[in-house]
């Protein structure tokens, strides 16, 4: 008999008892898929670098939604108007002309459309990204 079947070998009462020991090693890549399945499942813990990545985000998404809608929506006024024109002249030419400079009004109004919304936010949120700054630079 070996050293490891005598480990596994047990005297009780005169009898010998044979124990059945199962050992199973993982190895590092299953070790760091369990981790990550784990992890999915645990509560999260919001970090501060994380806020202030959302933060620092949400910054411009207002200011760039409200432009592209606003830029859209002008860029197809400007050809609905430019169709008028090419396409009823007679009867929609006037007309065509006036909802062409509506839409190209609206275009040009988009950019400072981004930038006025996105400093209102600036000013919003800045106290917190602040704060958020200096806790992290501690």
């Amino acid at each position: 008999m070996d050293e490891k079947e005598q480990t596994v070998m047990e005297k009780r009462g005169g009898n010998e008892m044979k124990t059945e020991e199962f050992q199973y090693t993982y190895s590092a890549e299953l070790q760091k898929e369990i981790a990550d399945i784990r992890s999915k499942y645990l509560p999260k813990e919001e970090d501060k670098m994380e806020q202030l990545r959302k933060l620092d985000q949400s910054v411009t998404k207002k200011g760039t939604v409200m432009a592209l809608v606003v830029g859209i929506v002008s860029a197809m006024l400007l050809g609905i108007g430019m169709c008028c024109c090419m396409v009823w002249d007679k009867e929609w030419f006037v007309p065509g002309i006036l909802i062409g400079l509506i839409g190209i009004a609206g275009i040009v109004a988009a950019y400072p459309i981004f930038t006025h919304i996105t400093n209102k936010e600036k000013e919003r949120l800045a106290p917190e990204i602040l704060r958020l700054t200096e806790e992290l630079m501690k």
